[in-house]
């Protein structure tokens, strides 16, 4: 048991110690702040319907969350057309998938811009976290690989839309996470250098970025994380919610007086 406590101390420590040191927060939005996979599902699963294919369980999807829009909509057609027990050639389904995705992306964006928030829930503390962390004096941004389209309603639905300086859709840069282009723009749009500016995350997509762009990063436990273990990936710390940030912050302040 003492070797337990010990362990969650030098946790504790450490990430007092990293937010001491941060002057702004880059914030993930698809399982990290809010919990989509129910809009995912329906805007999905009514394109799909449309196309006259089989749709696709929840559980299936989210495993495809993470790198954006295009490459959910791609995997999700990959995965209908390919049927049970059968084995296609990667080339028959790369061309069949290419030859429906005009009309896939023209038909989810018509569904999930008519459904966008309706069946996602705020996971608990976001708001009160955000909050805390406004108030202790960080910059925040929103980074997320979802369009910027469905980013900003989403955003303003669920009353977060306030807390961000900026925003930024997986539309606003040449390259999205894991590639650290966003990041490096992001921390130019909030004026900080990315060794003092925080990713916060749900996944490995948001840690590799973080750490090719030289910010550190702390990855939330509950979110997708392509349906593996999120404390396998290399980050600097974990959390439970986003009120143990400005918990933190406020004892790395405390510890430095």
């Amino acid at each position: 048991m003492q070797d337990k406590d010990f362990s969650m101390v030098t946790e504790q420590d450490r990430l007092a110690a990293l937010l001491a040191r941060t002057d702004a927060a880059i914030v993930d939005l698809d399982g990290t702040m809010v919990d989509t996979l129910g809009d995912f599902a329906e805007a999905l699963n009514r394109m799909l319907r449309d196309l006259q294919l089989p749709t696709i369980a929840p559980a299936q999807i989210a495993r495809m969350v993470g790198k954006g829009s295009e490459h959910l909509l791609r995997s999700v057609l990959k995965q209908v057309l390919t049927p049970d027990g059968q084995a296609l050639e990667a080339i028959e389904i790369e061309a069949t998938v290419e030859a429906l995705y005009p009309r896939a992306w023209e038909r989810y964006e018509h569904h999930y811009l008519t459904i966008n928030g309706q069946f996602a829930t705020l996971y608990p503390g976001v708001a009160e976290g955000l909050q805390a962390l406004r108030g202790a004096g960080l910059a925040l941004a929103c980074l997320t690989n979802k369009p910027t389209a469905f980013a900003r309603p989403l955003l303003r639905a669920k009353g977060l839309e306030g807390f961000f300086d900026h925003v930024f859709g997986g539309d606003a840069f040449a390259r999205k996470k894991p590639d650290p282009l966003p990041l490096q723009k992001t921390c130019e749009a909030l004026g900080t250098a990315p060794a003092r500016t925080l990713m916060v995350g749900d996944s490995s997509n948001d840690a590799q970025a973080a750490r090719a762009a030289g910010c550190p990063v702390v990855l939330v436990t509950y979110g997708y994380n392509h349906g593996q273990p999120v404390q396998a990936v290399d980050a600097d710390g974990f959390i439970h919610a986003l009120p143990e940030l400005a918990a933190a912050r406020g004892a790395g302040r405390a510890a430095a007086r």
